[in-house]
This record gives structure tokens, C-alpha cells and sequence, in this order.
């Protein structure tokens, strides 16, 4: 550049080391999206630490997002290459999660904090990055309970009451959603889900096999699970997810505080791309047939295209005659609604567990779920997507029982319930 062209009082005051360094972030820039360079990748230094991160996923409809955002490569606008890889079980999620095989995981709420408090597995500060879905779990009955005459709540805790038989219910994981809605419901119903009935935990995919042979008499699990045993004539949904808790907090993008630490800036990338893939899922019928049919491919769910769609799209039928459009159906962006990683949500996973004696005291639920809700991160990834924030850290909702959750006195809501372990 030459010297007579410039103003004298702009000329900079770089040393050979700035100016080789200024040089190197004007390069970096070049090659990012203008609409960001205000965002999270304001200079080169704030490039992603990692090209390529591997994200593990369970073969359910919620792992969409986090597929989508590989398949239709919403990940390269911000430097990244997402690995989705296909795990056999939560416990295999927890494990290569803590031990660094997998760099994030569409995890169950609850997995995460009962790693950072050190039940349902070894303790490790963990870091829950942004909510994948709201809703779209469903609790499922046999078809002999119906002969029963078991087809709901009531109807079932009037069958457990007679004490008949011990029956048995399955769950996910032991401090997951999957559990904490199934105890719930319950609970909600009457039953003490600690010394009414026998739990046993089931990988997602195996529910279906598990109940057709005769293994559990019901089973609480996401989707297409539900829908898969009713298509199968073995089972019935009793509940959904949603009518438990509207709009309830579900699968999050997880990982481990430590490798935020080391790679804040990958961390970002991966939730912006993960935000514009649950945006555009969201965004019509066609985008969600698409999606149903790119996750129901052999590398993802393996199953039917027909199966996992028409819940996605809130056209349930319940397997007893009964057919409706569910409005609170399984959504992945719902105008960012979804994805903020709320307080009060992780704050509820622990009351929860402090209420069936997965935690054997109070833990200081605000400060913990400060720490593992990195909302930080999700702030700087959703201004990189452009996606808006809400007003408040914290939210409400009102479960199946009347109560209300708020996040307020955790410890007294925790301590209210009548049925408890």
C-alpha cells in the first residue's frame, strides 16, 4: 500500500508480529459469511478449534436436528463438518461422552445432570449447550393390559391395585426423561412407581422387540417407538408426553464442561448450525416429510418413512380407535422457543431425581443449573443464526397434576408431592 495515498494520522503502529496477525484474521474472515462477521466470528482467532466434530445420536425422531444439520450441510456455513454416529444406548452416550470418544450427543435432559451430580453413573461437570425438542415422548401399553381393562391412568392404577401380578415398565435411562415422565404420570394417577411396579431400563430401539416377547407390560420412550407398536398391533399409547407437560423440555445437545473449555468457539458453530437445521425443519410439512424420510434411512432410526412423519406432523392415533391433530406435537424450533436452555428446565430434572431418591439431598439447584446450562454459548451461537431470545432465563408450565413448576423454592416443590420414594 502506498504511504502518500493514506492520511498521515491513520497510519497504524503495527509491529511485524500484528500486522502478520491482522493479515491472517482478514483471511480467516474472508471466507465466513458476511451477515457474521459481527457475530460469534468477529476475527480469526474466534475460528472453530475443530473442523470435525463427532455427535452421538440415538435412533429417534429428535435426533433430526442434529441430523439435518450434517445432511444438508447447514454446518459448513460456520466452519464445522458434523459426524452424526449412531449409539446403541444412553449408558453408551454417557460413556463416550465422559471419556472424550464423542466431542456432543442428542442426550436426555436428566442424563447430563445425574453425570454433573454423580448418580446414574461416574461425576463429571457436564454442559447442556441448547434444547433439541419440546414434546413428542409418549407412554405405551401393552394390548394385553387393555384386555385388562388398563387403557389409562386411572384405569391403570385401579388394575396395579388389585396386585394381581407385579408389572413391569420401562424406561430409558435411570435418571433420563423417558424415567422422570413415566414416574410422573403415575405418580399423577396414583401410583408409586418406586413399590407399585417393577422399572427396568430398555435402549429406545429394543422397546418395540422387548414388549412384543412379553418383557414389560408398558414403556415410556420417544418416537417412533410409540407409533411403531401400535403399527405393530402390539401396544397402544395410554399418554403423550405432551399431555404430562406441554411443551416439556426434551433431548439437549450435551457434552462435557471440559471440552467447552477447550473448544468455545466449535461449541458456537455447532449450535447455530443446529439451530438453522430445527428452523428449517420446522418451516413446512415438506421440510418435515424430508426430514422423516432422511432419518428413517438405515444410518439413523431404521425404520419406516410413513412411521416416524405422521407424528412429527401431530397425526396421532392412538392404537384404541381414537384419532386427532395433536397442536403440541414433537417441535424442533417453534421461533427459537425451543432451543434456549431455560434454568428452570434443568433445574426441574433435579428436583425430580431428589424426589425418587436418585439424590439423597437438595442440591443448590440454581447455581447447578447455571453451571451446566451454558447459555453463554447459546447466546453467541443463536445471534450467529440470527435467531432471538427470550426475556427470561426461567419459564413455567403446569404438569398433568395441577401443579406448577416455575423454578421458584425448587427445594419446597421437591418436597411437595405426596408420592415419593
Amino acid at each position: 500500500m502506498e504511504e502518500h495515498n493514506r492520511k498521515p494520522e491513520s497510519k497504524p503502529s503495527f509491529s511485524r508480529r500484528e500486522f502478520v496477525s491482522a493479515a491472517l484474521g482478514a483471511s480467516l474472515m474472508s471466507m465466513v459469511t458476511p451477515g457474521l462477521r459481527g457475530g460469534a466470528w468477529a476475527a480469526g482467532s474466534d475460528a472453530p478449534e475443530k473442523k470435525e466434530v463427532k455427535i452421538g445420536f440415538i435412533p429417534l425422531t429428535d435426533c433430526a436436528s442434529v441430523v439435518m444439520a450434517s445432511v444438508m450441510k447447514f454446518d459448513e456455513k460456520y466452519g464445522i463438518k458434523i459426524i452424526p454416529t449412531k449409539e446403541a444406548s444412553w449408558a453408551s452416550v454417557r460413556d463416550k461422552l465422559v471419556n472424550g470418544e464423542l466431542d456432543a450427543a442428542h442426550v436426555l435432559y436428566g442424563l447430563i445432570y445425574g453425570v454433573q451430580m454423580g448418580v446414574g453413573g461416574p461425576k463429571k461437570d457436564m454442559a447442556n449447550l441448547m434444547t433439541l425438542n419440546h414434546n413428542g415422548q409418549a407412554i405405551t401399553l401393552s394390548n394385553q393390559m387393555r384386555e385388562k381393562g388398563a387403557i389409562d391412568g386411572a384405569s391403570l392404577a385401579k388394575l396395579i391395585a388389585r396386585k394381581e401380578k407385579e408389572y413391569t415398565f420401562a424406561q430409558t435411562f435411570p435418571t433420563g426423561t423417558h424415567a422422570m415422565w413415566l414416574y410422573y404420570w403415575m405418580a399423577a394417577n396414583g401410583i408409586n412407581p418406586m413399590r407399585d411396579v417393577k422399572t427396568i431400563t430398555v435402549p429406545p430401539p429394543q422397546m418395540v422387540a422387548n414388549m412384543r416377547v412379553g418383557n414389560m407390560d408398558g414403556f415410556c420412550v420417544g418416537e417412533p417407538w410409540n407409533n411403531r407398536a401400535i403399527i405393530d398391533n402390539i401396544g397402544f399409547t395410554a399418554v403423550t408426553s405432551q399431555d404430562i407437560w406441554v411443551d416439556h423440555p426434551e433431548k439437549i445437545l450435551g457434552t462435557t464442561a471440559d471440552w467447552v473449555k477447550n473448544n468455545p468457539n466449535t461449541a458456537r458453530a455447532m449450535v447455530a448450525a443446529i439451530l438453522d437445521a430445527s428452523k428449517w425443519i420446522d418451516a413446512s410439512i415438506a421440510n418435515k416429510q424430508k426430514t422423516a424420510e432422511t432419518i428413517a434411512q438405515k444410518a439413523f432410526v431404521n425404520t419406516d418413512s410413513e412411521v416416524i412423519v405422521a407424528r412429527m406432523l401431530g397425526r396421532y392415533q392412538n392404537g384404541l380407535g381414537k384419532s386427532w391433530d395433536d397442536r403440541n406435537h414433537m417441535k424442533f424450533f417453534n421461533d427459537g422457543l425451543v432451543n434456549f436452555p431455560y434454568l428452570s428446565d434443568g433445574m426441574w430434572f433435579m428436583t425430580q431425581h431428589k424426589r425418587w431418591g436418585l439424590l439423597k439431598s437438595h442440591p443448590d439447584y440454581l447455581a447447578v443449573a447455571r453451571q451446566v446450562n451454558r447459555i453463554d454459548i447459546y447466546k453467541q451461537g443463536a445471534a450467529a443464526a440470527g435467531v432471538t431470545l427470550p426475556k427470561s432465563d426461567m419459564r413455567s408450565g403446569k404438569l398433568i397434576d395441577g401443579i406448577v413448576w416455575d423454578g421458584k423454592e425448587p427445594a419446597k416443590y421437591a418436597d411437595g408431592f405426596k408420592i415419593k420414594a
